[in-house]
């Protein structure tokens, strides 16, 4: 990658390899079990003039997102935080029947059908069209499109310039960093609200979430890097909330800076101090960080090895992109973990991509009674346990890698 994706300035350097990996939401079906995977480097690189921490494009956003294996709504936990969420937005930016939201990847209308029950109109803007096929069979208005400058243009010329634009788990996703951005101040009413939601890099680095590194995710965000981002294209952050969803998450609030009808909230300035405080525009954080990863793989191969010389089975729970940069990057294949399961039908039946661990039905873990329920998305651990209480009955028990390996009881 010559060139950081916001400044453009060439001083990228690589702070963590997590070796050679194939995408990892790229399921392989029972056809393809014979032939070879394209695999890509996965390598964290942080630029030494702006600290935005981002990864090299190895394959075009339209190969990884137009047939796409996320269903928002398959999670009950997420289902809840958008429910919150959108009581908590119209009611805080008054929105109502002459309001429009514009719903950057709104994947299958988890979000936006929380609006559309207010009397809110609506419209979805998502480039996987088998997933915004699942949203329009709700009702929800839904554009198959990557959202850009151009498209974004076309839109407002069609009336959908938005009171609020949302954007959940789509920030990180955009190669096209700043040309993105542009696109949501085109969006916006010029008395408008954007909202983002990401992970938060302080959190990825401090509890060592390394897992929610892979190809789809272009950029990694701090708060610091957030807002100049968005001031080089005429936005202003004016309020964050610290979130606990994906182990972690930043919902940011911004205007047009030219407008700036908000007052920018104490928040902001006490976040901005802690990120700087820990160290995140130095490039010796990220490289402690690397050493921490190392710890959690010899952790994690040494607990299922210790698991097979015990005669004890290991099954896993979900097949998360996150699931499959930690299952690659230990080099995890059936011989320690003999399958996984999945409440996604659209995954059942498939096999993770590189090591090839075959996705069932939850049922079988009831029919089959492992000794170790290890959970991939640790970041519904809660959510998991609850549904999957019965293997406490023959004294299974539940397994969490990150930050560090635990057993649950």
């Amino acid at each position: 990658m010559a060139r950081c994706r916001h400044c453009g300035s060439g001083r990228l350097r690589m702070v963590l390899s997590l070796g050679t990996t194939p995408l990892a939401n790229s399921n392989v079906s029972e056809e393809r079990l014979s032939e070879p995977e394209p695999v890509f480097p996965l390598e964290l690189l942080v630029c030494e003039d702006c600290m935005l921490a981002q990864l090299d494009e190895y394959e075009a956003p339209d190969h990884i997102f137009t047939d796409y294996a996320y269903f928002s709504s398959w999670s009950t936990t997420w289902l809840e935080h958008a429910r919150a969420y959108v009581e908590q937005v119209s009611e805080r930016f008054a929105l109502g029947a002459a309001s429009m939201v514009v719903e950057v990847a709104s994947n299958d209308g988890y979000l936006l059908q929380y609006f559309v029950e207010r009397g809110v109109p609506v419209l979805g803007v998502e480039p996987a069209a088998n997933v915004a096929a699942e949203a329009v069979a709700k009702g929800i208005p839904t554009q198959v499109a990557f959202l850009t400058q151009a498209s974004a243009k076309r839109l407002v010329a069609e009336g959908y310039q938005a009171d609020l634009v949302v954007g959940n788990n789509v920030l990180a996703h955009v190669p096209a960093l700043n040309d993105f951005v542009a696109a949501l101040r085109i969006l916006l009413k010029p008395a408008g609200v954007i909202t983002m939601e990401f992970p938060h890099l302080y959190r990825l680095v401090e509890e060592t979430q390394f897992d929610t590194i892979y190809h789809e995710h272009f950029s990694y965000f701090s708060l610091f890097v957030v807002i100049a981002v968005f001031a080089r294209h005429g936005l202003a952050v004016f309020d964050v909330d610290r979130l606990t969803t994906h182990g972690g998450s930043l919902r940011i609030y911004a205007c047009h800076a030219d407008k700036a009808p908000y007052a920018v909230s104490e928040r902001v300035g006490a976040l901005e101090s802690l990120e700087r405080g820990a160290g995140m525009a130095t490039m010796e954080y990220y490289e402690r960080f690397a050493e921490e990863v190392a710890r959690v793989k010899r952790e994690v191969v040494e607990f299922l090895r210790s698991a097979k010389r015990e005669g004890k089975r290991v099954a896993g729970y979900g097949a998360p992109a996150k699931g499959n940069t930690l299952l690659n990057f230990c080099g995890i294949g059936r011989d320690l973990v003999g399958y996984t399961v999945d409440r996604n039908p659209h995954k059942q039946g498939l096999y993770t991509p590189g090591m090839r661990i075959p996705i069932r039905d939850p049922k079988v873990v009831e029919e089959d009674k492992p000794d170790y329920l290890w959970i991939l998305p640790w970041n519904i651990k809660d959510e998991v346990m609850e549904q999957m209480a019965g293997i406490r009955g023959w004294g299974g028990r539940f397994v969490v890698a990150i930050p560090r390996l635990h057993i649950y009881d």
